[in-house]
C-alpha cells in the first residue's frame, strides 16, 4: 500500500534523511523510531506529500505520490504532532470543515462526522469546542479529522504526547479498530512500549538512516541474550569461565548478584544453575527477564543525549 524507496533529504549542508527504504501493508501497523533529531517527521512530511524529497520516490498502492493537487494523497490520512484543530468551531464543525476540504456534503459528510465521533468516543461533545477538551480529547479529535475522508493510509506523530493512560488507552483502541478494518499505519513515538504493543514491525531511524527494520522478535535477535538471569549467588563467581558455557551469551556479577544472558530460558536456566551448583555457589534467589524494545533500541542508537 506504501512504500518509500531512497529517500533523501538535504537542508543546506545537513542531510536529515539519507537513503530510507520502507514499505507498509494494508492491515499492518509499522512503528517508525528514532531518537529527537533523527528525521522521522521528515520522513512523515515525505511521505504525505508535505515536503518535496531531493531524490528518491514515494508511492500509494503503486501511484506516485505527484503534485499538491495529486489525487492519491486522498487515501492518506495525517495526525500531526501539533493539534490541527480551530479551537472557536465545535467539534462536530471541525470535522465538517476537515470534509469539506475533500469534498464531501450533505448525507455523506454529516455520515462520516458521525462514524468518526463514534470512533474516537467524542459523540457526546459533538457540540461543544475544542478549548473545552482535555488534551486527550482533543488527541482524539485530532485523529478523528485525519479519518474524516476514509483515508486508506494514516500516518501519526506521536499522536499521545501529552495525554493521560486512559487517553492513551483509548487510542490504541482506535488504531487496533482500524488496523482490523484493513487500514496501513505508519506510527511515530517515544514510548517504547507502544510500539511493542501495537506495531507488526518497526523500523529504527538513527542520523537519517535506518538500522533496523524487522518484527520485534527478529529486532530482539539483534542482541547477544535475548532472555537473562538475575542471580543472587554467594561467593565471587569466575564470570569468565561461566561464559564459555555453550548456552551462556554472557555473565557479569556486581555485588553479589549475577546476571547471565541466554537465548532460551526453559532449556538453559536449568543447566546455569547447574554450573553454579557444581562449583559450589550457593543460589540465594533467581529472577528472570527478557530483552525489550528499549534494550534493542539503545543498543542500535547508543545511550547519548540528543537535541
Amino acid at each position: 500500500m506504501l512504500q518509500a524507496i531512497e529517500l533523501r533529504k538535504s537542508y543546506g549542508a545537513r542531510e536529515v534523511v539519507s537513503g530510507v527504504s520502507f514499505s507498509a501493508t494494508p492491515g499492518e501497523i509499522v512503528g517508525l523510531l528514532g531518537p529527537n533529531g533523527a528525521g522521522k517527521t521528515t520522513i512523515v512530511s515525505m511521505l504525505c506529500g508535505l515536503v518535496a524529497p531531493d531524490s528518491g520516490s514515494v508511492s500509494i498502492a503503486g501511484a506516485p505520490i505527484g503534485s499538491d493537487a495529486s489525487p492519491v494523497k486522498r487515501k492518506i490520512g495525517l495526525v500531526p504532532q501539533d493539534l490541527a484543530l480551530y479551537d472557536e468551531l465545535s467539534a462536530q464543525r471541525n470535522l465538517e470543515l476537515f470534509g469539506a476540504l475533500y469534498g464531501m456534503s450533505g448525507v455523506t459528510l454529516q455520515t462520516r462526522c458521525r462514524q468518526a465521533l463514534e470512533l474516537v468516543g467524542l459523540t457526546d461533545r459533538a457540540k461543544d469546542k475544542p478549548k473545552t477538551f482535555s488534551g486527550g480529547m482533543q488527541r482524539r479529535l485530532n485523529m478523528a479529522c485525519a479519518l474524516i475522508h476514509d483515508p486508506e493510509i494514516l500516518l501519526l506523530d506521536e499522536p499521545t504526547v501529552g495525554v493521560d493512560p486512559q487517553s492513551r488507552n483509548a487510542i490504541f483502541d482506535n488504531l487496533e479498530t482500524l488496523k482490523a478494518r484493513g487500514k496501513t499505519l505508519v506510527y511515530t513515538t517515544h514510548y517504547m512500549e507502544e510500539a511493542e504493543r501495537l506495531c507488526d514491525r518497526v523500523v529504527i531511524i538513527d542520523h537519517g538512516k535506518i538500522v533496523a527494520n524487522d518484527t520485534l522478535p527478529g529486532l530482539y535477535r539483534l542482541l547477544p541474550a535475548v532472555e537473562s538471569l538475575e542471580i543472587e549467588v554467594e561467593g565471587a563467581v569466575d564470570t569468565s569461565m561461566l561464559a564459555r558455557e555453550p548456552v551462556v551469551k554472557s555473565a557479569r556479577q556486581t555485588n553479589g548478584r549475577l546476571t547471565v544472558g541466554i537465548e532460551d530460558l526453559s532449556h538453559d536456566a536449568p543447566i546455569v544453575l547447574a554450573w553454579l551448583e557444581a562449583h559450589r555457589h550457593k543460589v540465594r534467589s533467581v529472577a528472570s527477564g527478557h530483552a525489550t524494545l528499549e534494550n534493542v533500541f539503545l543498543a542500535l542508537t547508543g545511550r547519548q543525549l540528543r537535541d
